[in-house]
């Protein structure tokens, strides 16, 4: 299945203000020494929790209400900031869903928001490619596998992963 790819997903304004927030210096990024999995031993990132298992981990949390009034999820299951930082190279990372072992038992949907325009993309195992641009939002079901890169024209490239009930 194709991923449903909307640009300028949100108003200038409002993207701007998520955007900074994401791209400022205030922003805690914490260091996680794999990208997909555990044996990635020599890929990192950094991430930044929003909300995980019930719970806000974010005093940014309160960003996103005008997003989920015009999402309107029934549940959330994770939000989470990926940044990695540029590579001399392009870095393809592995295949993978984002919740482990549901294997779309129940229907999540993975949504990518993508903060900052890089000549970083997102892969999905049928070859689809979505380019990393700024306000960009793409949806898909939880169990299609898909895998990102880290990009090599600026200082980093920023993503926010959302995986909810639609």
């Amino acid at each position: 299945m194709k991923p449903l790819i909307i640009d300028n997903f949100l108003s200038e304004d409002y993207f701007n203000l998520i955007r900074n927030i994401m791209l400022g210096e205030n922003i805690a990024w914490f260091y996680m020494d794999r990208i997909d999995y555990a044996d990635d031993v020599d890929k990192f990132q950094f991430i930044h929790s929003f909300y995980a298992k019930g719970n806000w981990a974010s005093a940014y949390g309160n960003i996103f209400g005008s997003l989920f009034q015009k999402l309107k999820p029934k549940e959330i299951y994770r939000i989470k900031a990926n940044l990695l930082p540029r590579t001399p190279e392009i870095k393809v990372n592995r295949f993978h869903t984002d919740i482990q072992g549901n294997n779309g038992v129940i229907p999540y949907t993975t949504s990518i928001f993508y903060m900052n325009a890089n000549n970083g993309y997102t892969e999905f195992e049928d070859g689809t490619i979505v380019e990393s641009v700024a306000n960009r939002w793409i949806s898909f079901p939880e169990d299609t596998k898909h895998r990102g890169t880290s990009c090599t024209d600026e200082k980093v490239r920023v993503v926010i992963n959302f995986n909810y009930l639609t």
